[in-house]
């Protein structure tokens, strides 16, 4: 029996409906899981496959999904189950069929992204560690965000690189950037539910225009780092920033901070992808410490 059969035979377990599906399309736009589309006559279901050894990979995207559903702002793909078959480890998710953003679209997400935010929880980090990308990340719960985004964010981050090599270039630089970034955080941020990877191809919008975001890497922590994602690569309108702010205004020294929270993620394609992030990223740390002084 094929993968997808087996997975077939554990969606109708689940969900207590038959579900004997024609055989899987592929679905383009992701470069780290093989994606499809099961169907039979009457459902649908997106479904994400990888290697058996990354089962917990699945999980806890699993497990991100279900609390950014339920915060009751942003839409999700609902999870339906998830295991290994044939050895393959898979994520079966609810299917959305995507549409186009209306009128408003832009800034129902960004107030909703806003409310979103407004979740909270007593510490930084999560219930378990995750992945930003294909890459580790650690969430370990802890009440001084200084602390946390030093020693599970950027002091992570930086260690990578230099197990892969880039040491030479940002070791002088990461240590003199752990030891006095705090002065670039001034503000106190409470634990704000994070999607946490919120680049523009993790937000569509369904058939009623409605916003859906997915691939999450979820976490508690400071609302300005999913704002800073939102910039780092583009698609974000202007009504949506506008629609964030007037819901929820950031404070001052947001600009400066941005640029601190964005380094983690261009450090992280620095170590995914290669060299050709490097010289952006020594470029980012310079200008960080010149904010110091």
């Amino acid at each position: 029996m094929s993968a997808w059969q087996q997975i077939a035979e554990q969606i109708a377990q689940v969900t207590g409906e038959a579900f004997d599906p024609l055989p899987p399309n592929g679905i383009g736009g992701g470069c780290i899981n093989t994606t499809q589309r099961l169907r039979d006559s009457e459902r649908s279901f997106f479904l994400k496959l990888n290697s058996a050894s990354l089962i917990a990979m699945f999980e806890a995207e699993a497990d991100g999904l279900q609390a950014l559903a339920a915060s009751g702002t942003l839409r999700v793909p609902r999870p339906i189950c998830h295991g290994v078959a044939s050895g393959q480890a898979y994520l079966v998710l609810e299917y959305i069929e995507m549409g186009h953003a209306g009128g408003s679209s832009a800034a129902l997400a960004g107030r909703q992204l806003a409310q979103m935010h407004r979740c909270s929880d007593a510490r930084f980090g999560w219930i378990r560690d995750n992945t930003i990308g294909s890459t580790p990340q650690q969430n370990a719960p802890h009440h001084d965000w200084i602390h946390f985004w030093r020693a599970q964010r950027l002091g992570f981050q930086l260690q990578l690189a230099e197990q892969n090599g880039y040491g030479w270039v940002l070791q002088p630089l990461g240590e003199r950037l752990l030891e006095q970034f705090p002065a670039l955080i001034e503000h106190a941020p409470v634990p704000s539910l994070l999607h946490g990877d919120l680049w523009g191809g993790n937000l569509a919008y369904d058939q009623a225009g409605n916003p859906v975001i997915f691939d999450p890497a979820v976490y508690y922590g400071d609302r300005e780092a999913d704002l800073a994602m939102t910039e780092l690569f583009g698609g974000f309108s202007l009504d949506f920033y506008a629609a964030y702010q007037e819901a929820w205004p950031l404070d001052p020294g947001y600009p400066v901070r941005k640029r601190l929270y964005n380094l983690y993620h261009i450090l992280n394609h620095l170590n995914m992808f290669g060299g050709g992030y490097l010289g952006q990223a020594a470029g980012m740390m310079e200008g960080l410490l010149a904010e110091i002084g």
